[in-house]
């Protein structure tokens, strides 16, 4: 009968520890799912990669992709040309 506990228990302890123990289940489930975003984020980043070599080439080689730049992030205008402003007016 002694025996029979002991080895119920032991049984118990084994099972437990490859469930929730330092390699268990549980962490295999969770490092799998950690990989997993790792490869999300991985991917995201080279395709935010590919389009800033894009942009730069465009840059160094299109000259009219430096003045969509200058026009739109720095609200720069050509010479000669006017800038009108229009507000809404209650």
């Amino acid at each position: 009968m002694r025996r029979r506990v002991l080895l119920g228990l032991t049984t118990a302890v084994l099972v437990a520890n490859a469930l929730i123990g330092e390699r268990g289940l549980v962490q295999a489930m969770r490092t799998q799912h950690e990989h997993l975003q790792l490869v999300e984020t991985i991917d995201r980043i080279q395709h935010e990669n590919r389009q800033l070599a894009h942009l730069a080439e465009r840059l160094r080689d299109d000259p009219s992709a430096i003045e969509e730049l200058a026009r739109g992030d720095l609200g720069l205008i050509r010479s000669g040309e006017r800038l009108f402003i229009i507000t809404d007016r209650p």
